[in-house]
């Protein structure tokens, strides 16, 4: 399990939209997020796949701590909390 600190998480519909994204990923297992830490859990069996996560965290809007996070990323950030709250109920 490799534990990632990222930037602008702030709700369910965040966290919704970086499960599956991040679930769309080819050898990831299971991943958890804590939206009050923001930190997202990744299982996977292989770690090379982790360049990949760190990739598609950043494209969604989230990138790591200690990234940049540019005025895109933010507004990724708030495209796709947007996108993951129009499924929840």
């Amino acid at each position: 399990m490799t534990t990632i600190e990222i930037q602008n998480l702030k709700c369910r519909g965040c966290a919704n939209t970086i499960k599956k994204g991040i679930l769309s990923i080819d050898g990831v297992s299971e991943i958890g997020v804590v939206i009050e830490t923001s930190i997202v859990t990744v299982d996977t069996a292989n770690e090379s796949i982790m360049v990949t996560v760190n990739d598609k965290l950043a494209a969604m809007g989230y990138p790591e701590v200690g990234d940049a996070n540019t005025l895109l990323h933010k507004a990724t950030s708030f495209v796709s909390c947007a996108s993951g709250r129009i499924g929840e109920k």
